[in-house]
């Protein structure tokens, strides 16, 4: 389908062609009026041969959703002296969302609601032609209970290990913005939607040559005065932004085996022209709270020593500085498989990300993945 939904969107929003449908008809004949318009739209242009509009015009969806983050950040310094090594390691629960959509081939309004994980926000947004597709995913979440792995002679395996049980008082903050869009060129024979929202069918298998972008922003805040020292430890690092942007020219595949099953497969080499990385600096007390006799007390509790320290700990702004980083190599993939059977639908799909950064003696990388899944009815 190479129709553009936008164009329904506008049809929608004139009032003035609302009134005056209303008045030769009343609101039956404007919604009539409008249905036979999207019905138009789902097959103008394509080949029958390849492309259809499903009979039953309607959907009920239950949507399911399951998505996880994992952030690592290592560093090395010197304490004393003495070498250490850090890799502070955060990984959430799997998200679970659940929720309901309704629609008429492929418009509509859905809810959904989190049931289970990490309790975050997850906001996503979509549009999908037979052409075109776009997808918007925001996830925020907090973790207090990074695995730190850390290593330095000054510790023995047993204190190591403590180190790998700490709790934040303050939590490490992370937020993510992913976004991309593909155009698909052969849009006669090949259907974006019908891989991805289930608004036509393709009948036989097709190809198409496509173009994509694609957009991310990501942000790891840890900077407060309770992380003193995981701010001293990461280097006087407390906060840091990404922005990367990427373009590149892959293809898509619809293969029809049987009837009823349609499996997609879209691989695209991407360009990343944006890379940018933004890095926040501290400076902290901490090596003078080091030279107090307290901070090296055998004697004092554990209970005590947090008390004393993380009611002195501070952190002071130190400015920060951005980098950009020269042009590089990525790949995009992602994959759907779609299964009808009468008037009823199962779908799932999925995608896998990999940001990487660096700034002096700390760099990192955040995995981020999700699967989406689908059961439809359509009336």
């Amino acid at each position: 389908m190479t129709y553009s939904k936008a164009r329904l969107f506008l049809l929608l929003l004139s009032l003035s062609s609302c009134g005056q449908l209303m008045a030769h008809g009343g609101l039956v004949s404007f919604v009539r009026k409008v249905g036979e318009k999207i019905d138009s739209m789902a097959v103008r242009g394509v080949d029958r041969r390849y492309i259809d509009a499903p009979e039953r015009p309607w959907q009920i969806i239950l949507r399911g959703n399951v998505s996880q983050t994992a952030v690592s950040m290592h560093t090395h310094g010197d304490i004393n002296g003495l070498d250490y090594r850090a890799n502070p390691y955060l990984k959430t629960t799997p998200s679970q969302y659940v929720g309901l959509w309704a629609g008429y081939r492929g418009y509509g309004l859905g809810y959904t609601m989190n049931v289970g994980g990490d309790r975050g926000m997850n906001l996503t947004f979509g549009a999908t032609g037979g052409a075109y597709g776009v997808n918007v995913r925001i996830h925020s979440f907090e973790n207090s209970t990074p695995n730190f792995n850390f290593s330095t002679p000054i510790l023995s395996e047993e204190e190591k290990e403590t180190w790998n049980d700490v709790e934040l008082i303050d939590p490490i903050r992370v937020r993510t913005v992913f976004a991309d869009g593909y155009y698909l060129f052969n849009g006669k024979k090949f259907s974006y939607s019908a891989a991805y929202d289930q608004s036509a069918i393709q009948k036989r298998s097709a190809g198409s040559l496509m173009a994509g972008l694609m957009y991310n922003y990501t942000r790891i805040d840890y900077a407060s005065d309770p992380n003193g020292d995981l701010v001293y430890l990461m280097n006087g690092v407390g906060k840091v932004k990404l922005w990367q942007g990427s373009a590149g020219v892959g293809y898509a595949y619809n293969w029809v085996p049987v009837r009823q099953l349609l499996v997609n497969v879209m691989a695209m080499p991407m360009l990343t022209f944006v890379n940018k990385l933004r890095a926040y600096g501290y400076t902290t007390n901490v090596p003078e709270l080091m030279k107090d006799p307290y901070f090296w007390d055998e004697d004092v509790t554990i209970d005590e020593w947090d008390d004393w320290f993380y009611s002195r700990v501070r952190i002071t702004p130190a400015g920060n500085k951005t980098f950009n980083s020269g042009l590089s190599l990525g790949f995009d993939a992602r994959m759907s498989l779609t299964y009808s059977f009468d008037r009823f639908y199962l779908n799932a799909y999925g995608q896998f990300n990999n940001i990487r950064y660096q700034h002096k003696n700390t760099h990192g990388y955040l995995n981020d993945w999700f699967i989406n899944t689908s059961f439809g009815i359509r009336f």
